[in-house]
């Protein structure tokens, strides 16, 4: 891919983000993050409060992108065979022969919403293992692979306890971001009720095709990290881990810290950034936006953090303190 080529594709990402803002208000940090995410190939876990549009937005970014979009929501009921798909039993009305045919299931798709994750036991989440991370399905001794791209996005709520299931740390580690909803400002809070309680109804136009979001991809993994980056990163990793680290607030808050998978993401992360912003290098700066996203669900607190109401994203702010970057 030249130059030409280059710009064009970064022109068309610019306009996927441009039809998002026709229908979601604000919340352009959580927008960028999950472009992030699209381009390093990585899936996404929405975290906020209901009504802050979390569904409209993984919509309005399947419109944006012409993908095929399928949304499951996940309740205590749901079982595996309702996310992955089941054998079904068909007749030859030629022959009387009878035989199984596997009859896929939501997950199928480019852009999967899972709606309240943790709405549903562990039985039925880890049904969305082997897909986040191999891009396939194995059903009755088959394998079968998923359509590319293929992006798992996943929504919850952080302030309903009754009846969700905490996700398991497994899981959780195959999210590339972990990313926060806020309330919108008072302007944006305005906007949103004088756009969303009128008749005009805002339409995005695809911009970008699933063939182009490839091609992007590989770019990404193209764009340069220099050592110096690479090894902040892997000291700000390691720096995370009670054993290892030296950064007190790490040892007296943390029970368990991020494993290298994190690494991998942050610096794949960093890279889409870059990418996102027109630069084809990525820089300090890149980490340092990412590094709050990316480890903040790879940290389990401990006890006495949790007596204290401290949170992830503070050992992350005392790492980068503790590890000035290059």
């Amino acid at each position: 891919m030249d130059e030409a080529e280059i710009q064009q594709q970064l022109a068309r990402l610019d306009d996927v983000r441009k039809g998002i803002a026709r229908v979601i208000v604000g919340q352009g940090a959580v927008v960028e993050q999950l472009l992030v995410g699209l381009l390093a190939g990585g899936h996404c876990l929405l975290e906020g409060a209901p009504g802050l549009g979390k569904t409209l937005l993984v919509r309005s970014l399947s419109q944006a992108l012409a993908l095929d979009f399928r949304r499951i929501q996940f309740t205590p009921d749901l079982m595996p065979s309702d996310i992955l798909g089941t054998e079904i039993l068909e007749e030859d009305h030629g022959t009387g022969r009878r035989s199984f045919k596997f009859q896929k299931g939501p997950v199928f798709t480019n852009l999967l919403l899972a709606d309240e994750l943790n709405r549903t036991p562990p039985k039925t989440q880890a049904a969305l293992l082997e897909a986040m991370q191999e891009h396939t399905v194995s059903y009755a001794g088959t394998t079968w692979p998923l359509p590319e791209p293929f992006f798992v996005l996943a929504t919850q709520n952080p302030i309903e306890q009754a009846g969700t299931y905490p996700l398991p740390e497994a899981q959780l580690d195959r999210f590339l971001l972990h990313i926060r909803v806020d309330y919108p400002s008072e302007a944006e809070e305005r906007a949103i009720i004088r756009q969303t309680t009128g008749t005009a109804a805002q339409a995005i136009t695809a911009a970008m095709t699933g063939d182009e979001v490839i091609a992007l991809q590989r770019l990404t993994r193209d764009v340069p990290l220099s050592d110096e980056l690479l090894n902040w990163i892997t000291r700000l990793v390691r720096a995370t881990r009670p054993q290892d680290t030296q950064v007190a607030r790490v040892r007296d808050w943390l029970r368990w810290g991020a494993g290298p998978r994190a690494g991998q993401a942050l610096a794949l992360a960093a890279k889409a950034r870059a990418l996102l912003h027109g630069r084809f290098a990525a820089t300090r700066d890149d980490v340092r936006a990412l590094a709050a996203p990316v480890l903040r669900h790879r940290l389990l607190l401990s006890f006495a953090a949790e007596a204290e109401a401290r949170s992830s994203d503070e050992v992350v702010a005392a790492v980068l303190d503790a590890l000035p970057a290059p």
